[in-house]
């Protein structure tokens, strides 16, 4: 038994301890081991043991108890000296709902291997809850019991995707991954027409009837959702230029959930093979595409082009066209090189737009910026869903027209906002990143003294810089230069979009494929209207920015996907080798495009049996025998493309003898 001192110490000891206890919220944070971290809100992250783990999920809000490390784990295993745990005490909310991931067999049981990360666990999946699904199947699920009473969780099929090989399968499952709706369903596309077939634009006494002007639409042969048609007319001074885009916001404005629906998609994502749009295919195809003979509602952009490609003033009207004729590139690019064929009859209205589209690009060539034109690579699928061939192609003139078009009219609607104080949206491209400003200031000095004093914050020296990278140099400058510069933003307030050389830049010509450019239409009526355009906020173009970049990474890790399935059919026919060019460079190695395929894969030197230093100022890698650089031509072996699905792309090692230094004389 133990005296009354004992106890008292005793209780005493119990007292600092409990006193030693922090209990607070966390959000839980998984690794690719066994154990976690609790992630506090003032930043601390605190250790998860293994046990303590397997009660939660990544995402999982919970509340913890932090105590001393010193302390025994409830396994009974001593933690390490001066680190605090967290042990996990109930769960506030669990984040995890639907996941995609591979179905595997244990034994008797079946599991799903979640695409998480931050997770390395696999869920039970009940006989009840299989979805028909087959052990290697690509799968999506739903977590049916969190782990927190017994640490034994469990999922249930929603939908299976197949195995490898199953036509398709690519695009599906890096859309489910990434959150994407594969559809719409027909509910809501129900609900959607019904709101619409409400709605009669055409018979608003206030709309412009333009319908009598000889508009055209130039797009590919096989596209149905037609944003924008276009007319020009001769004056005295130069061009007339009528950009007529389609109108959705006259049959959709007031929809009940049109704004979230629309914020959540973003834009219309297109996959190799599918196509996600963005709105309800009837939508655009019944109601506001500019389809040939169909008059409907649009917003126009009426410019004055002057002799010299300058935009003048410019008109937004409320109206309505008819557009005479749907052209495709292909023979509008003929009909602009000289060759008329079919398109005689469209001489006329056809010459006076070449002719606005020639002086708008010789004027952006001679006093903006123009990105130049990269090789496009078009992949033809076959029966399989698979990469059967690739073609490379060069852009068209008729594409460029179509382009001069829309900047005129994008920057248009940019500054038509920006004099009414409009919330935007507005694109904004601030040029060099802030966080590197010394290292641009290097670069200038080592390879554009003449330069080295000008702000290359303004769109007068961000031009300088560029209009002299595109001198000839021994090294690839223009390349070299990329890692200094941002990507474009969305925004509330004007401001600069540097890589065109503009005071203000917005998107306005496809608000049936692009939510901001629907935005900038609501914007535009409303300043029409005598209304402050101040709808558009912050946080709306930031939830817009970051659905688009899911979307993005989705199409991205598909064609990865794909490029690598192509990659393995041509190992199995032992073609290995390739001629590439050294697309980026860093420390660990090199990005590679494949010469006459466009396709992209990793290089790896850090495995490498020589150590190969990287030089940030000349782009390159050297060992003692071999020397890399943008822009140079390489030869390389296609190794493998790591966890199909995974988004990780193909893996290529160096050829032998291939990027040998030249031998000292």
């Amino acid at each position: 038994m133990l005296n009354n001192d004992a106890m008292a110490q005793l209780k005493g000891l119990k007292q600092q301890i409990e006193a030693e206890k922090e209990y607070v919220d966390a959000t839980v944070k998984g690794t690719q081991n066994r154990y976690g971290f609790a992630v506090v809100d003032d930043g601390r992250e605190i250790f998860i043991p293994p046990d303590e783990m397997l009660k939660v999920l990544p995402g999982d809000k919970v509340r913890i108890c932090i105590r001393p490390a010193t302390q025994k784990g409830k396994s009974g295993k001593k933690n390490q000296e001066g680190r605090t745990v967290a042990d996990i005490e109930r769960l506030i909310a669990s984040t995890l709902d639907r996941f995609v991931g591979t179905l595997v067999v244990k034994g008797k049981a079946v599991f799903v291997e979640p695409d998480l990360h931050d997770m390395k666990r696999w869920l039970f999946i009940p006989p009840h809850a299989r979805n028909g699904a087959k052990p290697g199947d690509k799968v999506e699920c739903a977590l049916m019991r969190h782990p927190i009473k017994d640490g034994k969780p469990s999922a249930k099929v929603l939908a299976v995707f197949g195995s490898q090989g199953t036509p398709g399968l690519e695009n599906r499952y890096c859309a489910a991954r990434a959150g994407l709706a594969w559809a719409w369903n027909e509910k809501d596309t129900a609900a959607w027409v019904k709101f619409a077939e409400g709605r009669s634009p055409l018979t608003d006494p206030e709309r412009v009837d333009l319908s009598h002007l000889n508009f055209v639409s130039i797009d590919a042969a096989r596209t149905q959702d037609i944003d924008d048609a276009l007319y020009a007319e001769v004056t005295s001074e130069g061009w007339v230029l009528y950009v007529a885009v389609a109108d959705p916001t006259a049959y959709l404005d007031g929809l009940e959930g049109l704004d979230e629906t629309l914020t959540s998609r973003a834009t219309s994502t297109y996959f190799h093979g599918d196509v996600l749009p963005m709105l309800p295919e009837a939508i655009g195809r019944d109601f506001c595409a500019l389809a040939e003979g169909e008059v409907r509602p649009s917003l126009v952009c009426k410019i004055n082009v002057s002799d010299a490609g300058n935009v003048g003033s410019y008109e937004f009207i409320q109206a309505k066209i008819q557009s005479k004729a749907k052209l495709t590139y292909a023979a509008v690019d003929r009909y602009v090189t000289g060759h008329n064929d079919q398109l005689i009859a469209w001489s006329n209205p056809l010459e006076a737009l070449v002719q606005a589209y020639r002086a708008l690009r010789h004027h952006r060539e001679n006093h903006e910026l123009v990105m130049e034109d990269r090789t496009e690579y078009r992949w033809q699928l076959n029966d399989e869903r698979q990469i059967g061939n690739i073609e490379t192609s060069e852009k068209l003139a008729s594409q460029h027209l179509v382009e001069e078009c829309m900047i005129a009219a994008n920057r248009s609607a940019a500054h038509f906002l920006a004099m009414a104080e409009a919330t935007g949206p507005f694109v904004v491209h601030p040029g060099f990143r802030k966080d590197r400003a010394s290292e641009t200031e290097e670069f200038l000095k080592r390879y554009l003294p003449e330069l080295a004093n000008i702000s290359t914050h303004t769109v007068a020296g961000y031009q300088q810089v560029f209009t002299a990278l595109n001198a000839t140099h021994p090294l690839p400058l223009r390349g070299m230069v990329n890692r200094l510069l941002t990507r474009a933003v969305f925004s509330t307030s004007p401001a600069e979009h540097m890589g065109m050389a503009l005071n203000a830049y917005t998107n306005f010509t496809s608000p049936l494929r692009k939510y901001v450019d629907f935005l900038t239409h609501r914007q535009i009526k409303k300043v029409l209207a005598g209304e402050p355009g101040d709808t558009v906020t912050d946080l709306q173009l930031q939830n817009t920015a970051a659905a688009i970049a899911r979307g993005r990474s989705a199409t991205q890790a598909a064609e990865r996907w794909l490029t690598g399935n192509y990659l393995d059919r041509c190992k199995l026919a032992e073609n290995t080798r390739y001629a590439g060019e050294v697309a980026h460079v860093t420390s660990a190695g090199f990005t590679v495009r494949l010469a006459d395929l466009g396709l992209e894969g990793q290089v790896d030197l850090r495995k490498d049996p020589e150590k190969f230093s990287f030089d940030k100022w000349t782009a390159s890698l050297t060992s003692s025998t071999r020397k890399l650089q943008l822009g140079q031509t390489v030869e390389v072996d296609y190794q493998s493309t790591p966890d199909a699905g995974s988004g990780a792309a193909p893996q290529f090692n160096l050829a032998p003898g291939c990027a040998l230094k030249p031998p000292k004389e």
